[in-house]
């Protein structure tokens, strides 16, 4: 794990503690199924919940609409309604700057935002090159203001802008054959992987040149990637499979027939989930076994924290 990543796993996670601690227990009510360690929240949406993170301020979600969610010491709200341009298109990714302060996401038709957690300044950076397809993901590294920024577009294109998204600073390059990249995640400063609709994973050393490292003979879709290294990478796909590269090999592990869509393990590979289809969550310790949990929700995105969310169809969040 490099320097960079290391701080900026340091920093959220104590983040998130100080954020659960002055929570409480009682701010978020929910019912929690027989058994189950996860408990629903109450969500301020109806849409469809795409991605979760962790910031500087504590946890935030983007779905569907435009909308863009903050937990708060009252429960979740949300704070932005309509996108970046007002025009409501749905978002479907989000990451946030390595110092925690700035969360940016993607959705439709072109849209890219920038907030600041600390002064809830909104910042339109859509269309990058006048570009209005769907962006599927994103994945930054920096600080606020000055960071790396790379967008995963269903056209197949990579769109990248070394200075934070400034106008006329974006470029793109094809990886592979053009099917849609669903998934983008880095691990230091121009340092990651993607994953396409062509069954393949893409990495790269300098966040503008992919070179293909997989994965043969899969016979599922890629919708996750974890990207811990170059000889740590993790994939949740179609069909309940997860994929892991060691650098060497990929080990497959098949854990059931839900389509998993999103994935996200420790460093040290001793803990982690995968989540999918169905309110499917599956946990990582020494092999990957399924929790129960309050919901039969499709589930689209999870993060860990103090306080691990879990984010789907229907604005549904449950925690644990």
């Amino acid at each position: 794990m490099s320097d960079r990543e290391a701080t900026r796993r340091g920093v959220l996670k104590g983040i998130g503690a100080s954020v659960a601690a002055a929570m409480g227990t009682a701010a978020l009510s929910g019912s929690v199924a027989a058994g189950s360690p996860w408990e629903s929240v109450e969500s301020p949406t109806g849409n469809t919940v795409h991605d979760v993170e962790y910031t500087a301020a504590g946890a935030y979600a983007v779905a569907g609409g435009g909308v863009v969610l903050e937990r708060t010491e009252l429960g979740w709200k949300k704070i932005v309604d309509g996108g970046p341009t007002g025009n409501g298109n749905n978002l479907y990714g989000a990451d946030v700057t390595d110092d925690g302060k700035a969360l940016w996401f993607v959705g439709s038709s072109g849209a890219i935002g920038e907030y600041d957690v600390e002064s809830g300044v909104l910042t339109d950076h859509s269309a990058p090159m006048d570009v209005t397809n769907n962006f599927n993901d994103v994945s930054v590294t920096g600080a606020a203001g000055e960071a790396d920024v790379y967008v995963a577009g269903d056209s197949g294109k990579m769109y990248y802008s070394f200075e934070n998204g400034a106008s006329q600073t974006w470029e793109y390059v094809t990886p592979g054959s053009g099917s849609a990249i669903n998934a983008v995640d880095f691990f230091d400063d121009r340092k990651g992987h993607i994953v396409d609709g062509n069954k393949s994973v893409f990495a790269t050393a300098d966040g503008s040149t992919w070179d293909k490292i997989g994965l043969a003979d899969a016979n599922v879709n890629f919708y996750g990637v974890d990207s811990d290294g170059f000889d740590d990478v993790w994939i949740a796909g179609g069909g309940g499979m997860i994929f892991h590269w060691d650098g060497v090999e990929w080990t497959p592990a098949d854990t059931g027939d839900a389509s998993l869509r999103d994935i996200e393990v420790t460093d040290a590979d001793d803990d982690g989930y995968a989540v999918g289809g169905g309110g499917k969550v599956y946990d990582l310790d020494d092999r990957w076994t399924q929790e129960q949990t309050p919901t039969g929700q499709n589930l689209k995105a999870v993060v860990r924290g103090s306080t691990d969310i879990a984010v789907g169809s229907g604005g549904t969040i449950v925690e644990k």
